[in-house]
């Protein structure tokens, strides 16, 4: 099980900052506040993890937005790759895990 230390360092590319906000509505304050939630879930990504390790994190912001992440680590820094709102099938393993 991956863990984080508090207060969690993020590496924002800059080409990549405003991706999620564009196609899905996301910002980069709500990718990182699931990070807090307390029934966060973690997930290898193997599918796409050929050149890193990636990770799926399953969360919700604080305003109880449910959000799909993928990210990688990077030394002490969490660099998110994309967020997008949960779909159905991911709701409902989070909701039951």
């Amino acid at each position: 099980m991956l863990s984080f230390k508090k207060p969690i360092k993020f590496d924002w590319d800059k080409g990549n900052i405003d991706k999620s906000y564009k196609k899905h509505g996301i910002s980069t304050n709500q990718t990182e506040e699931i990070f807090l939630d307390q029934d966060l879930k973690i997930l290898k990504d193997i599918k796409h993890s050929q050149k890193e390790k990636r990770q799926i994190a399953l969360g919700k912001t604080f305003a109880n937005k449910k959000l799909f992440i993928i990210f990688t680590v990077r030394g002490d820094k969490v660099r998110i790759i994309s967020a997008r709102t949960m779909n159905k099938r991911e709701r409902s393993y989070y909701e039951k895990t």
